[in-house]
């Protein structure tokens, strides 16, 4: 058995359109796989904890190297996991410098998924920035999907991060990554060979 962790972006949840595509093509092809999808805190001070603790009480996660697909804010995780642990990662227009990105977020808001209310303090933005991979130790560790009309996140700074990594840009598309269930043969590939 291997097993893949299924990480989602900010104000998502294991119930987004990928993560259940990716659990639907690992079952239907990939049974011998375990795919992981915990449901990320909305709070950012809890994620770092989050994931190693479910890393450390999951060992098998570690097996044969770490796993891992990534989506935005989750593909932010995914590098932060990859470099602490090693291992191999597929990103899905992964944001670069979030911490930038969340001062628009300060605030309250409410998770669209799970209807969780809970709020991003100005405090919270160190610790995302806490949790940035400056460095890569492994470029070839990554495989990067981006699409260049994600209108979230400028696609150019993960092809500048990851420019020593496998890339695959597509022109047009959005920040939900459009045709995403295409690449999951590829993603497969990537991490399991």
């Amino acid at each position: 058995m291997q097993h893949i962790l299924y990480l989602h972006g900010f104000l998502s949840s294991p119930s987004s359109v990928k993560a259940q595509a990716t659990k639907d093509y690992f079952a239907a092809h990939h049974p011998d796989v375990q795919v992981h999808i915990p449901a990320l805190s909305n709070f950012p001070s809890k994620v770092e904890a989050q994931l190693t603790g479910l890393i450390e009480q999951t060992p098998a996660l570690l097996t044969n190297g770490l796993k891992v697909i990534g989506s935005s804010m989750g593909g932010y995780l995914s590098t932060f996991l990859i470099e602490k642990y090693s291992g191999r990662a597929v990103l899905i227009n992964p944001a670069v410098r979030p911490y930038e990105l969340l001062q628009q977020f300060i605030g309250p808001h409410v998770n669209p998924y799970s209807g969780e209310k809970f709020t991003i303090e100005a405090a919270d933005i160190d610790v995302i920035r806490a949790l940035d991979a400056n460095t890569l130790n492994e470029q070839k560790a990554y495989r990067v999907l981006l699409q260049t009309n994600d209108e979230t996140l400028d696609y150019r700074l993960a092809a500048a991060k990851y420019a020593l990594s496998e890339l695959v840009i597509e022109e047009g598309g959005d920040h939900s990554f459009v045709g995403y269930e295409n690449h999951l043969p590829g993603i497969a590939d990537f991490l399991l060979n």
